[in-house]
C-alpha cells in the first residue's frame, strides 16, 4: 500500500512539473540564458568625427552644422522565414542599405524655413524578432479584430469581409515586445526615466492572415509559440491573403496600418490594409494602396515589370529603407514649429474662456464639452525639464465685457467661396465662413497679462506676486513700457541707455500698471465659445486651433460635426465644434515644445510646408485623422530636444557672428606696410592666421587686437569644443537633463562673450583712428579790432617794402 502510494505522488509530481513545463514553453517574452542584450555605445565611434566637425565649424566660420548621434532600432517581426509569405529579410542587409542611403537627417524650423544648425547622424540597428513574440502578438490581435462590415479589394475589386482593430487594446502587447527587447525589466520604472538612454523603435511587422483570420477557428496559437512552423506551398502561397481586410483605428481616429504608440515606438504593418485617407481631390501626402509596400507584389513579381525575382526583393528593401527615413523625418526627429530660446524658469498658462451666452460653460465638470484643466497641466509638464516650474489656471469672462476683443472676433470673421462636386456630378459654389488668426492675436496678446493677472489672483493670491509685478489695477503708467514685456535679458533693464532717455509727458492710463517679473513666460489660451454662429464656422486650414509662437486661440461652439474636406477610405472625417480639449493641447505641445504635426515638413523648393499623410493617425493630438488628448513619449522626448536645440542654435549664430565681427575688424586693420592684407599659409584659413599673428605672436606689426582678447577667444574657443562634444554625447545617451543645462551654460557663455569681443572691438576701433574731426564754436571778438589789426599789418608792410627799394639810401 506504501508502495503504491508512493508511486501515486511520483506521477502526480511528474505531471505537475510537465505541466509547468509546458505552459512556461508557451509563454513569449521568456528570458532564457544567453538572450541577446541590447548595447547602446555608439557615440565612441562617431566621437572623433563629432570632434572634428565642431572644431571645423569653430575655427574657420564654416557652415557645417553641429553633429547629433541619433539611435534608430529597426525590429523585424514575422521576417524569419515565420510570417506571411514565410518571407525572410537579410537584417544586416537593410541596416547596411539604410547606413548608406540615409546617414545624416537636418530639421528645419516651419516658422523661419531655415535649416537648424543641428544634424543627426543616424545610427541604425536592425534585428529580428523571435517566432514566440510573434505568436503572442498574432494571438492579441485575432482577439482585439471587431467585424464592421465588407470592403473591396484594391487589386481585384472583390467585395471580402472587413475587420476593425483598436490599436489601443493590442499596444499593451506592442509594449511587452518593447520592454523584452531592451530589458527594461531590469531598469523598474522609477521617476527618473528622463536621463536614461531610452531606446526609439520602429516595429515593422509581416503577420500570417491565414493564422489571424478570426474565422479560422482550427489553429492553435499556443502550440505555435516553440514549435515548428511548416513552409508553404504554391496554392497556400495564394491563400495567405487570408481572403479578409483588417485595418488599425487610434482610439477611434483614422483608418490605418500605421500608428504611432504612446510609449517610444511606431508600428508599420505591413499584412494590415492597404488603406487610403487624405485631402480630397488633392494629391499632395495622400496615402494609397502602393504607399507602403506589399508582400504579395514582392512574392508574385509576374507582371508586375519585374524582370527577376532578385530584383523584386531588392525593390522590397528599397522600398522599407524609405518607410524608415520617412518615419525619422516626420516622428522620431521632426521639425520644429516654434524655435524660441528661452530661459524662463517659470511657465503660466491661462485658459481665457471668453463666451457670448449664459448657455453653457466649458470650466464646468462632469459634462462631455468640459475642459480637463489638469490633464492638459499633466501633459505639459511632461514636455519641459525638471527645473521649470509650470501653472495653469482657468476661467471664464464674458466676451462683451471686452469692447475690443468683441470687436476683434467681428473683424476677424472672413469668408472664401468653395467649388465642390455633390451627387449629381456638378460644381456648387458656396461661401464658407472662418476666423482669421492673425487678425484676433493682435488685440487678444495686447490684453492677455491683464486676464491672466486677474485669473491668478482669484485662483492662487501667493502666486501673483511671483509672476507679476503690479501696484494698482488702475494706476497710472509712465507710458514707456508695455504692459507685454517679453522675455528681456535682465541686463536689458538696467541699461544706461534707458536712463538717458527724456520720460514722456503724456502718460495715459491702463488697465492695470503691471509686468512680468524676471524669469516667467505667459502663454495664453483663449478659447472662444460661440453661440449663434455659422454652423460650419472654423478657423483658417479647416482647424478649430490657431497657433502663433506666444498664444494659442481654439473656436468652441455648439454646433453639430462639421464636414470637413478630408477622407479616410470611404468615409468623410468631421470635426467636433464642441470638444476643445485635444486643440488645447495641439496649440500647448507647439509652442511650448515646439512641436510640429507628424504629416507636415518643411520644404526649401516649395518655400512652404508639405504635408504628408502617412503619419497622420496615433497618440498625438494633431490633425482630422487625430483622435486622442494625449501626446506620444517618443513626441515628448523630441519637445525636450526641441528646448535644447533651440539653445544650442542660437549660441552657434552668436559665435558664427562674433568671428564674423573679428574677421571684418582684421580685414579693416591689419595690413602690411604697404597696405596689402598680412597673407599666411595657404592651407590655413582666417582665423587661424589672425590667432597665429596675434596670440603666437609670429609678427612684429603693429596689434590692432589687444593680447587679451585674443589669448580669452582661443581658451573660450577651446572650452566651447569641450562642451559642444559632451552635449553631443549626452543627447545621444538621452541624459536631456544634464544635457539641458549644458545648453544653457553655453547660451549664457556665448552671450557674454559676444558682448565682450563688441565691446573690446568698438574701443580698439576708436583707438586706432587717424584722425578725428572736432567741432567747436568760435571765440566771441569785435571784429573792428580785427580790421584795425589787418589795417596796421598792411601799413607796416607797406613802409617796409619802400624803405628797402629806395635808391636814395
Amino acid at each position: 500500500m506504501v508502495r503504491i502510494t508512493s508511486c501515486f505522488c511520483i506521477v502526480i509530481v511528474a505531471l505537475s512539473l510537465f505541466t509547468t513545463q509546458s505552459e512556461s514553453a508557451a509563454q513569449a517574452y521568456r528570458r532564457d540564458p544567453g538572450h541577446q542584450q541590447w548595447h547602446h555605445g555608439a557615440f565612441q565611434d562617431v566621437k572623433d568625427s563629432v570632434r572634428s566637425d565642431v572644431r571645423q565649424m569653430l575655427y574657420s566660420r564654416a557652415e557645417v552644422p553641429f553633429q547629433v548621434p541619433l539611435e534608430v532600432n529597426i525590429v523585424l517581426v514575422g521576417f524569419s522565414g515565420d510570417g506571411g509569405y514565410r518571407y525572410a529579410l537579410d537584417s544586416p542587409k537593410l541596416e547596411e542599405f539604410l547606413k548608406v542611403s540615409f546617414p545624416t537627417h537636418r530639421p528645419s524650423c516651419l516658422e523661419t524655413g531655415q535649416p537648424l544648425d543641428i544634424e543627426h547622424h543616424i545610427v541604425y540597428n536592425a534585428f529580428p524578432a523571435g517566432q514566440p513574440e510573434l505568436i503572442a502578438l498574432e494571438k492579441a490581435l485575432k482577439a482585439a479584430m471587431v467585424p464592421a462590415g465588407n470592403a473591396r479589394e484594391t487589386d481585384f475589386g472583390r467585395e471580402v469581409p472587413l475587420f476593425e482593430v483598436e490599436a489601443t487594446a493590442v499596444e499593451q502587447e506592442f509594449q511587452k515586445l518593447y520592454a523584452y527587447l531592451f530589458d527594461l525589466e531590469s531598469w523598474g520604472q522609477s521617476g527618473e526615466e528622463m536621463d536614461r538612454p531610452w531606446p526609439t523603435v520602429i516595429f515593422i511587422v509581416n503577420f500570417d492572415k491565414v493564422r489571424l483570420d478570426p474565422g479560422n477557428k482550427e489553429i492553435d496559437l499556443d502550440s505555435l509559440m516553440y514549435g515548428r512552423i511548416t513552409q508553404l506551398n504554391e496554392e497556400e502561397m495564394k491563400k495567405q491573403e487570408g481572403d479578409y481586410i483588417y485595418r488599425y483605428r487610434y482610439n477611434g481616429g483614422g483608418a490605418s496600418q500605421v500608428w504611432l504608440g504612446s510609449s517610444r515606438f511606431v508600428v508599420v504593418d505591413l499584412s494590415a490594409g492597404p488603406c487610403t485617407y487624405g485631402k480630397i481631390e488633392t494629391e499632395e501626402g495622400s496615402v494609397s494602396s502602393r504607399s507602403l509596400p506589399r508582400l504579395r507584389n514582392v512574392v508574385f513579381h509576374k507582371g508586375l515589370g519585374v524582370v527577376t525575382e532578385h530584383a523584386a526583393h531588392e525593390t522590397f528593401v528599397g522600398q522599407l529603407a524609405s518607410l524608415v527615413a520617412t518615419t525619422i523625418e516626420h516622428v522620431i526627429a521632426p521639425d520644429v514649429r516654434f524655435e524660441t530660446a528661452d530661459m524662463t524658469t517659470r511657465l503660466l498658462i491661462p485658459i481665457i474662456v471668453l463666451q457670448n451666452h449664459n448657455r453653457f460653460n466649458i470650466m464646468t465638470r462632469g459634462h462631455n464639452y468640459s475642459l480637463d484643466v489638469g490633464a492638459i497641466e499633466a501633459e505639459v509638464k511632461k514636455m519641459l525639464h525638471k527645473e521649470q516650474e509650470v501653472v495653469m489656471i482657468g476661467g471664464s469672462h464674458a466676451l462683451h465685457r471686452h469692447e475690443k476683443l468683441a470687436i476683434a472676433v467681428s473683424k476677424a470673421m472672413r469668408g472664401h467661396s468653395l467649388q465642390e462636386t455633390k451627387k449629381d456630378g456638378r460644381f456648387h459654389v458656396h461661401t464658407k465662413t472662418y476666423l482669421d488668426g492673425a487678425i484676433l492675436k493682435e488685440e487678444m496678446e495686447r490684453s492677455a497679462d491683464v486676464l491672466a493677472a486677474g485669473l491668478l489672483e482669484v485662483s492662487d493670491p501667493s502666486l501673483s506676486s511671483k509672476f507679476f509685478l503690479r501696484q494698482h489695477w488702475m494706476d497710472e503708467s509712465d507710458g514707456t513700457s508695455d504692459s507685454i514685456l517679453k522675455h528681456k535679458p535682465i541686463w536689458a533693464t538696467y541699461s544706461q541707455s534707458r536712463k538717458k532717455e527724456k520720460k514722456r509727458t503724456i502718460e495715459k492710463k491702463k488697465q492695470g500698471d503691471l509686468h512680468r517679473t524676471y524669469g516667467t513666460r505667459v502663454i495664453p489660451v483663449f478659447v472662444l465659445s460661440l453661440a449663434d454662429v455659422d454652423e460650419h464656422l472654423m478657423m483658417e486650414g479647416e482647424s478649430l486651433v490657431w497657433t502663433s509662437k506666444d498664444v494659442v486661440i481654439v473656436l468652441q461652439h455648439q454646433n453639430d460635426k462639421i464636414p470637413l474636406s478630408y477622407v479616410s477610405e470611404i468615409e468623410r472625417r468631421h470635426a467636433i465644434p464642441v470638444l476643445s480639449q485635444r486643440h488645447i493641447l495641439a496649440g500647448l505641445a507647439s509652442v511650448v515644445g515646439g512641436l510640429s504635426a507628424p504629416y507636415e515638413k518643411a520644404s526649401h523648393v516649395h518655400e512652404r510646408p508639405v504635408v504628408n499623410w502617412l503619419w497622420a493617425t496615433g497618440c498625438h493630438p494633431f490633425g482630422p485623422f487625430s483622435n486622442t488628448s494625449h501626446v506620444s513619449q517618443l513626441l515628448k522626448d523630441v519637445a525636450l530636444r526641441n528646448t535644447i536645440y533651440a539653445r544650442v542654435d542660437s549660441a552657434l549664430h552668436r559665435i558664427r557672428e562674433t568671428s564674423e565681427a573679428v574677421q571684418a575688424f582684421a580685414a579693416e586693420h591689419l595690413k602690411t606696410p604697404l597696405g596689402e592684407p598680412v597673407k599666411g599659409k595657404k592651407n590655413k584659413t582666417s582665423t587661424e592666421l589672425w590667432l597665429e599673428k596675434f596670440y603666437k605672436k609670429t609678427t612684429n606689426l603693429p596689434e590692432p587686437f589687444p593680447h587679451e582678447l585674443v589669448d580669452r577667444l582661443e581658451k573660450y574657443l577651446d572650452s566651447l569644443e569641450e562642451q559642444l562634444v559632451d552635449l553631443s554625447s549626452l543627447l545621444y545617451d538621452h541624459r536631456l537633463q544634464e544635457a539641458h543645462s549644458n545648453s544653457s551654460d553655453i547660451l549664457q557663455s556665448s552671450i557674454f562673450t559676444q558682448q565682450y569681443v563688441e565691446h573690446i572691438l568698438a574701443s580698439e576701433r576708436e583707438k586706432m583712428r587717424c584722425c578725428s574731426i572736432e567741432y567747436k564754436l568760435p571765440l566771441q571778438s569785435s571784429q573792428n579790432l580785427i580790421y584795425a589789426g589787418i589795417l596796421l599789418a598792411g601799413f607796416f608792410v607797406y613802409f617796409v617794402v619802400i624803405f628797402f627799394s629806395s635808391p636814395v639810401r
